[in-house]
């Protein structure tokens, strides 16, 4: 990435915005960059001098971090019967009342229907949110479905095969039966990168197993975990990290294919 500025004459110093970033103290930051484990714009850092704006790419040990403390990234656990806008215009019970606490301008990456629960994302980094939310970078999310009937081995073949929905073909990635909810209903576990509108609920359906229950457990690297019904939290470090290397990677190759076109 090419800069148009010479960093020894603006910005902060390196090791004080990892530290404010909460990456690690300003010593042992400075630690970090003298073992050359620090990129800045994919180049490695060694010296202790270096400035940097909070716009940088930085990285330690190949994971990305944030240095712009505005930056915001929560998960909800959300509950059935919210629907994934900040504001519905139909007045139905919505996610502004998770973030009303927050002072920042939040919204949702991707969409949960109204009954199914689960991992949202809530950010105000559009370009992250960009890269998640995209089904061409192939981020994938996994479900938890409870569906009517037994559901045989052949039919989770079917699904990782590919099944013909009314707006196309749709695949899972990865698909298994994980448990038996009584004697007429089936836990399946399904893994996908497709945004699609209630796509897991149709290609169930279609396979001829209505969905019952639907939770999402998994967004790329982020589990939904221990997380309540309802609550929502502030991402770890390493979690941030884990999403902020894959939109970066994400852009880089972009940004390759562009150079090359």
């Amino acid at each position: 990435m090419s800069v148009d500025r010479d960093p020894a004459e603006d910005g902060v110093r390196l090791q004080k915005l990892m530290a404010a970033a909460g990456v690690a103290s300003r010593r042992v930051s400075e630690n970090l960059i003298e073992a050359g484990r620090v990129e800045v714009n994919g180049e490695v850092v060694t010296e202790l001098g270096r400035r940097v704006l909070e716009t940088d790419l930085v990285a330690v040990d190949g994971v990305a971090i944030q240095l712009d403390t505005s930056r915001r990234y929560l998960m909800l656990n959300k509950p059935v019967g919210i629907v994934s806008s900040l504001q519905d215009d139909r007045g139905r019970p919505d996610l502004q009342r998770f973030v009303s606490r927050y002072d920042e301008r939040l919204f949702n990456v991707g969409r949960l229907d109204a009954q199914t629960s689960g991992l949202l994302i809530l950010t105000n980094d559009g370009e992250l949110a960009h890269v998640l939310a995209h089904p061409s970078f192939g981020v994938m999310k996994t479900y938890i479905a409870k569906v009517e009937g037994r559901v045989s081995a052949q039919t989770v073949a079917k699904l990782t095969a590919g099944v013909e929905l009314e707006d196309g073909p749709i695949t899972a990635d990865k698909a298994r039966i994980v448990g038996q909810a009584g004697a007429s209903e089936t836990m399946v576990e399904i893994t996908l990168h497709s945004g699609r509108n209630r796509i897991v609920r149709r290609m169930l359906e279609e396979v001829g197993h209505p969905v019952i229950d639907l939770v999402r457990r998994q967004f790329g690297p982020l589990h939904l975990g221990t997380l309540a019904h309802g609550e929502i939290r502030d991402l770890t470090k390493v979690e941030l990290g884990a999403l902020l290397t894959i939109s970066r990677e994400a852009n880089r190759t972009v940004a390759g294919q562009t150079e090359e076109g």
